[in-house]
């Protein structure tokens, strides 16, 4: 139900989505002549595409979450395992079509198969199955084999969780899959903007691993102000920094992490 919920609540409240929302109650208020009505959400519309498409609003959202933690410095030696979160793959476009067509998060599993030479005796675990509720669309576990198998990782070591549609069911399923002992070390590679999320669930879960930020999408040093970026990549940013500070209260308050952001 949590699931179903969230992705019902965030499909109205996305910028785009939501300006769209905001036109339409104008153009309705507009029609029975509310005029103060139609004025005030045309205007909140202009003003909520303005702060996402042309100002660096989104880039100040994800500073925060990209900045939270960094790659462990010296590179860790003896790692157990690596864990690769879904999240990079086009599911709709390659349960159609058989390929392994990579979206804007598709440099978690680039990454994923450099960890897999880097470290030739760690267990390879993907996490993700098919978490969309309206597009049917291929899981990345189950698409993930066929690139990694092409970038040179063996079948053998590549471990699937291909049932989890979320970050929560991620950590749950990873760590039924894995069974971690004390004493372990787990790296786990996601894009740096969510990993401050999927960091509290692993750790709810019972789950400690070592976080691996991949797919960084601000350069850190944007400051207040106008859009240093394109405006589609603008909008991208504020859709995904709203969406994880959301996410990142939403499981806080249902008691699914025990904080906002975790500890470093």
């Amino acid at each position: 139900m949590f699931h179903y919920a969230s992705a019902i609540f965030w499909g109205l409240l996305q910028p785009v989505n939501l300006v769209g929302l905001l036109l339409l109650a104008s153009v309705v208020a507009g029609a029975f002549r509310w005029r103060i009505t139609a004025l005030l959400a045309s205007s909140a519309g202009l003003l909520v595409l303005a702060l996402s498409a042309w100002t660096t609003f989104g880039a100040l959202l994800l500073h925060p979450l990209e900045h939270r933690f960094s790659r462990p410095d010296p590179v860790l030696e003896n790692i157990t395992g690596i864990i690769v979160l879904g999240g990079g793959f086009e599911g709709a476009i390659n349960l159609a079509r058989g390929g392994y067509e990579l979206n804007d998060s598709g440099d978690r599993f680039v990454e994923a198969a450099i960890l897999a030479r880097r470290f030739p005796d760690a267990r390879l675990i993907i996490s993700g199955g098919n978490g969309s509720v309206m597009l049917a669309g291929e899981g990345d576990a189950d698409t993930a084999p066929r690139l990694l198998e092409a970038l040179g990782v063996e079948r053998s070591r590549i471990e699937l969780e291909n049932q989890s549609r979320d970050t929560y069911e991620n950590a749950l399923m990873t760590r039924r899959l894995v069974e971690p002992r004390p004493g372990e070390r787990w790296l786990l590679v996601t894009s740096a903007f969510h990993m401050p999320r999927s960091v509290n669930l692993f750790r709810k879960a019972g789950f400690e691993v070592i976080p691996w930020p991949v797919d960084y999408k601000t350069s850190g040093m944007e400051g207040v102000g106008l859009a240093e970026d394109n405006v589609i990549d603008s909008m991208r940013n504020t859709t995904l920094g709203l969406r994880e500070w959301i996410g990142l209260l939403a499981y806080w308050l249902t008691g699914r992490t025990e904080s906002i952001l975790p500890p470093v």
